[in-house]
């Protein structure tokens, strides 16, 4: 088996990652983890997602091709010029829901118990306002991370940051989790 023998990548991924390196963004979800949501959401129909930190679209473009005609994803960066990007490739989309803004403020206006998955993949959601994030996911909800293994655009000092998280999260009696030593180091949580 291998697990980089990726079938059907969604083909708009060329296009946003070659807009994503004019703009010079380099923290853009693989392709592992990518099909790993997509898989993830296509368990979900008519499934409400939530997306921390768009980039450019990469993941978002995933989510979308797992998600049923039914379901909706709202997706959130702060970075208006990033957003514009995701929005040129995917806001065609009727289910998709792009909004620029601090992910800090967003995840303060949202209704508990109201995901089928979160998505954190900025510090919003992951590093602070985690307990925000963890409220929105239902029963039976996904609460997803990545960039759990060593990156090499890490500050200094964010390992303790990554361990202090990953500490959290294991006593956390509220979900199960698996940790995956696999892509960027993905953490898949599911809600008792």
């Amino acid at each position: 088996m291998n697990d980089h023998s990726i079938s059907s990548i969604p083909a708009v991924i060329t296009a946003i990652d070659a807009d994503a390196t004019q703009h010079n963004f380099g923290q853009p979800s693989d392709n592992l983890t990518g099909a790993l949501l997509r898989t993830i959401v296509a368990s979900k129909p008519n499934g409400h997602f939530l997306e921390l930190g768009t980039g450019a679209g990469r993941a978002t473009a995933w989510l979308l091709e797992g998600m049923d005609e039914n379901s909706t994803l709202i997706s959130v960066e702060f970075d208006a010029q990033l957003i514009e990007i995701a929005a040129r490739h995917l806001g065609h989309d009727t289910r998709l829901q792009l909004i620029c803004q601090p992910g800090e403020e967003m995840l303060t206006t949202l209704p508990p118990n109201d995901f089928d998955l979160v998505f954190a993949d900025t510090w919003p959601g992951k590093y602070n306002h985690l307990e925000e994030a963890l409220s929105l996911v239902k029963k039976g909800g996904f609460y997803i991370i990545d960039d759990m293994l060593p990156q090499p655009n890490w500050p200094e000092g964010h390992a303790d940051k990554v361990t202090t998280l990953l500490q959290t999260l294991d006593n956390d009696t509220r979900f199960q989790l698996v940790k995956l030593s696999w892509a960027s180091g993905v953490v898949v949580m599911v809600r008792k």
